[in-house]
């Protein structure tokens, strides 16, 4: 089954305002004229003396951040890129200049670069998966800043996060199986069911966007059939959720194929199915940005902007998509 497309989910994204809509950057005004302290009555001229005075700041409507994740403080996935959501279009122009005031710090050094999803979203990556173990920091000071379309950014943060096990999910369309692997080692084997002929699961890598115990998903909010009683119809709340495009893929539990694997030879509607207790079991071992990664689908891979698809994109590809180019972690 598949949920319509959405936002990315509450659990995973952190509002970033810089600054409500009733204070924006203003100019800071000029110095004062002061008394030089020459005595009642005297015949010296009056002498101006400036006070430090205060610098002048651009003017405009604020700069804002829909979104940034991963949440602060979070422990993720060795595939989870930085990925920061604009309120408003940012200008070409401007690009070099805001990956330049976004620095990117790690406790391991580590090779990656800014690529923008069309005018409002700019992700980092590393150029391989993170280091498990590795400890990271999003230093933004976009005070000032401009977009590029008349807005400023007003407010520097700091945001930090952790990647933890390496925990992967390889699935094979054609033998009906995924295996879980940590840290290198395989954990299990799970029997699955991927898409249909019609309609076929993405190939490709996807980061965990979020999972949740209970979605409910509808054929309709996708397009597939808003028509009781069709083959394609279905309106269910099903369990074990765990998120990998915003398009709508899940892997999770069906209540329409609950005994998946190559006996079974049926087909989702681009999910991943799984038995209920294998779902639930999955459910408990992956975190947001766990990549899971499928072979063997007619379907193209995923676009790197459909969820936290970035690996999808060879180095080249992404680095095409940078202002600023590839860049080395500072060290913390």
């Amino acid at each position: 089954m598949r949920r319509g497309k959405g936002g990315m989910g509450i659990a995973l994204l952190v509002s970033a305002v810089l600054l409500g809509a009733s204070a924006c950057g203003g100019n800071a005004s000029a110095s004062d004229d002061s008394d030089n302290g020459a005595a009642k009555g005297s015949s010296s001229p009056r002498a101006t003396v400036s006070a430090h005075p205060s610098p002048t700041h651009p003017s405009g409507p604020p700069m804002l951040l829909e979104s940034i994740a991963p949440l602060d403080k979070a422990t993720v996935g060795v595939a989870m890129p930085v990925s920061v959501v604009f309120s408003n279009p940012v200008a070409a122009s401007a690009r070099a200049n805001i990956e330049k005031h976004i620095k990117i710090s790690a406790s391991v050094p580590t090779t990656g670069a800014w690529h923008w999803m069309g005018n409002q979203r700019v992700d980092w990556r590393p150029q391989n998966y993170w280091q498990s173990g590795t400890k990271v920091r999003v230093d933004a000071d976009l005070q000032y800043v401009p977009n590029g379309n008349g807005r400023y950014g007003t407010h520097a943060y700091t945001h930090s996060f952790t990647v933890g096990d390496d925990v992967r999910a390889d699935a094979s369309v054609n033998g009906h199986t995924m295996k879980v692997t940590r840290n290198g080692a395989l954990v299990r084997t799970l029997s699955i069911n991927a898409g249909s002929t019609e309609y076929p699961t993405w190939n490709g890598t996807m980061a965990v966007i979020d999972k949740q115990e209970k979605v409910h998903m509808t054929s309709c909010s996708v397009g597939i059939s808003c028509t009781k009683g069709s083959a394609n119809y279905y309106d269910l709340t099903l369990p074990w959720d765990v998120h990998l495009t915003q398009s709508g893929t899940y892997v999770h539990f069906s209540t329409g194929d609950t005994n998946p694997g190559s006996g079974s030879a049926r087909g989702s509607h681009g999910c991943i199915h799984l038995s209920f207790s294998d779902a639930k079991w999955f459910y408990g071992q992956v975190k947001q940005g766990d990549p899971v990664t499928v072979t063997g689908s007619p379907r193209a891979k995923a676009s790197a902007d459909n969820g936290y698809a970035s690996f999808n994109l060879s180095w080249s590809q992404w680095l095409s998509g940078s202002a600023s180019g590839e860049q080395t972690t500072s060290t913390l």
